[in-house]
């Protein structure tokens, strides 16, 4: 007993290890090391008898926490978007758009994927989809395996980072820190991200043409009578809708700050999105007015680019939009989102019984799964911190040279590793929980250190041997020989070795995002809404204006806030005792009302 009283916490690590290699399910390990180890520290002395009382008070908690309520919402949003076939009609549009150049279909997957992200917000679904639909294609038309199964499962994994995440909103709840603010924090990141991987598929096509072909002019199915790809209307498009961005952008804050009532000049993501937002609604009110009077302004490409790609981008934007604005917060946002998918695909006339009842099953398996694993951890967290186990994580890194950069780079590396063997719902609601103290009190940002992890849970979700996204991207691949049923050419199976391969360039550029984002804070929290400050003189202009504290400010020359205030007015307690100067006020406050409460 006395070496398990001296062991404790290494002891109970070691027994959640153990649950967890024997294949049980993650959610009842967590669950069963904190009772397993809640008995024995009973049975130790370390706890009282009661220890597990307050237990179902914490259960509880769990069950009325409203942000949570985000998750269910976005991910209903996101199966019915991808099952009414938004990710099919994105690709094929896309690839339509920018497949008369090398590196196409590329580039189409990596905007693709960046759509999904931001709108299914689950890493299985955006790889699954893309490996369906593009690897294929690419296929068809030659393009070199390992860019294009690194494209795929790299493109896949932008839901990590890009809002409005999953992730994001995990990581928001376990750091205590607003899903607003995570969401504002990890826009410019997971946008750069995207632009890296667009930057590398340029580089590509110019080094090494023959790897990334352009899609063969009998491939192109929006051309024009006369033989035209309509790229020409649909640059006119885009600049018409561009300048109109910008127009809103330079009366943005006369228009929204009255609306709202705000002082403060608005956050740069917020004009953004709005402005963008506005032009994507000039857009689709353009191509309406353009089909209905079938004035033959817009080309056939421009049309069908509108119609696809305009509507989820709208609703993306309004989502982010309402949130960053404060109008809603992201629970608020994750239903009109919801709604906003319903009223989308039955536009499509998509929406029937079958689709609704499958979204409504597996976001009610996620949901459960979630909220099972939530449960596990705080039961573990109970006993852990009852242990002092917090205490012992901190002593852990204390002495870790280098400061906050030592802490970041060993807990990047841990997460980076564990990310290959777990899911980031359980390195979110275990690991997280552990580190966060440590970090708020080495002075870092945990809104920087959210996407920090965030960023390294992306990585983590490529790297071989156990990357969720290869397992996904090998679950559709091919994996024998097969004719195509367009060329009626026979296409090679795709190898292991060779979606592995694919991933190593990706996970290159990852890792320079993820440096970036440590080297550079303000990427993520010059985004982030200013901070209060409040100086000794506001605080004695506020204690003026209460009620019977008149005249109570300090005399000339007084530093001390308090001084002056012997001849105030301040109600009395009943049954209080009048506290010396040198007493802590909300002790005694919390005494004298002790002493007024009836007894039972």
């Amino acid at each position: 007993m006395e070496f398990i009283a001296s062991n404790f916490v290494p002891l109970m690590f070691g027994g959640l290890l153990v649950f967890l290699l024997s294949g049980f399910p993650v959610a009842f390990s967590l669950a069963a090391t904190g009772l397993f180890f809640g008995l024995i520290g009973m049975e130790a002395g370390l706890f009282p008898d009661n220890l597990f009382q307050a237990l179902p008070l914490r259960v509880i908690g769990i069950m009325q926490n409203d942000t949570l309520l985000a998750i269910p919402f976005f991910t209903f949003m996101g199966i019915i978007l991808e099952r009414s076939r938004m990710a099919e009609d994105l690709l094929e549009t896309v690839a339509q758009v920018f497949g008369p150049v090398r590196g196409g279909l590329a580039v189409a997957v990596i905007l693709v994927g960046a759509l999904l992200a931001a709108t299914t917000g689950v890493v299985a679904a955006a790889v699954i989809s893309m490996g369906l639909i593009s690897l294929p294609i690419m296929l068809r038309y030659g393009y070199n395996r390992t860019i294009a199964t690194g494209t795929i499962t790299a493109s896949g994994t932008l839901a990590q980072a890009i809002p409005p995440s999953l992730v994001l909103i995990v990581l928001a709840d376990q750091l205590g820190r607003s899903v607003g603010d995570m969401y504002a924090g990890g826009l410019v990141p997971g946008l750069m991200l995207v632009g890296l991987y667009l930057a590398f598929v340029a580089a590509v096509a110019i080094l090494k043409p023959d790897w990334v072909p352009a899609l063969p002019a009998e491939a192109r199915i929006y051309n024009q009578p006369d033989g035209s790809s309509g790229h020409r209307s649909l640059v006119v498009l885009l600049v018409v809708c561009g300048l109109a961005s910008y127009a809103w952008s330079q009366v943005h804050e006369s228009i929204i700050n009255p609306w709202i009532g705000r002082d403060t000049p608005p956050a740069t993501d917020e004009v953004v999105i709005l402005s963008i937002t506005v032009g994507s609604l000039l857009a689709l009110a353009l191509a309406l007015i353009n089909r209905v009077t079938r004035m033959g302004l817009l080309s056939r490409l421009g049309e069908q680019v509108t119609f696809v790609l305009i509507p989820p981008l709208v609703l993306i934007f309004l989502v982010l939009g309402t949130i960053f604005l404060g109008i809603a917060t992201p629970t608020e946002g994750g239903a009109m989102g919801a709604l906003g998918a319903l009223i989308m695909a039955g536009s499509r006339r998509r929406l029937g019984v079958d689709l609704l009842k499958q979204a409504l099953e597996n976001t009610t398996k996620l949901a459960i799964f979630v909220l099972f694993i939530l449960i596990g951890s705080t039961v573990f967290s109970f006993t852990f911190n009852a242990a002092d186990g917090h205490i012992w994580v901190e002593h852990l890194f204390a002495k870790l040279p280098g400061g906050q950069l030592g802490f970041l780079i060993v807990v990047n590396l841990l997460v980076f590793v564990l990310g290959m063997f777990i899911d980031f719902f359980e390195i979110a609601f275990i690991v997280i929980p552990l580190l966060a103290p440590v970090a708020e009190k080495l002075g870092i940002d945990l809104i920087w250190f959210g996407i920090i992890i965030a960023m390294n849970l992306q990585t983590s979700f490529l790297t071989p041997p156990f990357g969720f996204a290869l397992f996904y991207l090998r679950s559709v691949a091919a994996r024998s020989d097969y004719t195509d049923h367009v060329t009626k050419q026979r296409i090679p199976a795709v190898t292991t070795a060779q979606i592995y391969k694919g991933s190593i360039a990706f996970i290159i550029l990852q890792l320079m995002m993820v440096a970036a984002v440590i080297t550079y804070p303000t990427l993520v929290t010059s985004h982030l809404g200013a901070k209060v400050e409040v100086n000794e003189q506001q605080v004695n202009d506020m204690l003026n204006q209460m009620p019977g504290l008149e005249g109570a400010a300090p005399g000339e020359g007084e530093t001390d806030p308090t001084a002056g205030m012997e001849g105030a007015s301040v109600p009395a307690v009943p049954g209080a005792e009048p506290a010396a100067a040198e007493d802590d006020p909300t002790k005694a406050l919390e005494e004298a009302a002790k002493e007024a409460k009836p007894a039972n």
